[in-house]
């Protein structure tokens, strides 16, 4: 009797394994959810309309694009962790901002890494350090020497965590006394630097490149390691002798990490077809930043890397973390 249970018990499990390669082979079979934590319209909401777009004649399916903005992404955030692991809800959201979730929040919904499985990378962008298009500064170290010559009384802007961190460091590593001013959106800071508040500012790249090309701002440098393809003319931080302040920002798209392994391989190999043409490099350069494209396995390491790192950088920036 024992032993009739054990054997059934093992086909059982037989019948489990075989069902996954079913599952990937039909799927997919309904209509898929691109999910944003972001508002329609902003930057965010853009990407992921644009891949939705792209994909459909590729997968043959209806994608329909849900906004589920709030609490800084995490409503989205907990809503793709917990969803069904099928294939059929997707995040599309920043690899960086997933990575600093668990260290911004006091009581982040999920624990990040665990809770998902990047299965493709998107694009590369960084923030971008930003003067008034109408003051004489024009490289990181002219700014430096004027700000050195105001003192305390020297001001700049930041928004987002990152940019926070990214302002200690220039502040730290330059020497300089200046006063951090935080704001919810980058118009703000925007509108106080041409009214003569504002110094300096560490901005998003989408906000700060469409401003310079409207001849309002001027970028000095930028925080990725290397310069960005899409702005080969703009120096980055580092090599401004900015030691210390280099981030970049990823996007990607994820599903719950218990989703069978062969529905994520297809998900990667449709999303990188999209991500290597030449039509979406000329849209993602449109936003400063480069094509992206990584393995799920070098996906998830990244992200495991860029969150054991937010422990160091919300001690730079003297961060607490958020209720």
């Amino acid at each position: 009797m024992r032993r009739n249970y054990v054997l059934a018990g093992i086909a059982a499990c037989g019948l489990l394994v075989l069902a996954q390669p079913v599952q990937a082979q039909d799927y997919p079979s309904k209509d898929i959810h691109f999910i944003c934590g972001f508002p329609a319209g902003t930057g965010a909401d853009t990407i992921v309309r644009y891949y939705a777009e792209k994909l459909r004649p590729i997968i043959n399916r209806t994608i329909l694009v849900e906004n589920r903005p709030g609490a800084g992404a995490n409503i989205a955030i907990e809503y793709v962790a917990k969803s069904k692991p099928d294939g059929y809800t997707i995040l599309v959201h920043g690899g960086s901002g997933l990575a600093s979730n668990m260290h911004v929040y006091k009581k982040p919904p999920v624990p990040t890494v665990d809770a998902f499985q990047i299965f493709a990378t998107i694009n590369q962008q960084a923030f971008m350090l930003v003067v008034d298009a109408a003051k004489p500064w024009k490289t990181v170290a002219e700014l430096t020497a004027a700000m050195k010559q105001k003192g305390d009384k020297a001001t700049y802007g930041t928004g987002a965590p990152a940019s926070v961190v990214l302002g200690a460091i220039y502040k730290a590593a330059a020497g300089l006394p200046a006063v951090e001013v935080n704001y919810k959106q980058s118009a703000d800071a925007f509108n106080d630097m041409l009214g003569g508040a504002l110094d300096y500012a560490m901005m998003e790249p989408v906000f700060s490149t469409a401003q310079q090309r409207q001849g309002k701002l001027r970028i000095l440098a930028v925080s990725s390691e290397r310069r960005l393809n899409a702005a080969p003319d703009l120096p980055t931080m580092l090599e401004s002798g900015i030691s210390g302040a280099s981030m970049s920002l990823w996007w990607a798209a994820m599903v719950p990490a218990t989703t069978p392994k062969p529905i994520i391989s297809q998900l990667n190999r449709w999303f990188d077809q999209v991500t290597a043409t030449e039509e979406t490099k000329k849209f993602l350069n449109g936003f400063a930043s480069d094509p992206f494209i990584a393995t799920p396995e070098e996906a998830q390491e990244k992200l495991r890397r860029d969150e054991k790192a937010w422990a160091d950088y919300m001690r730079i920036g003297k961060l607490e973390p958020q209720g």
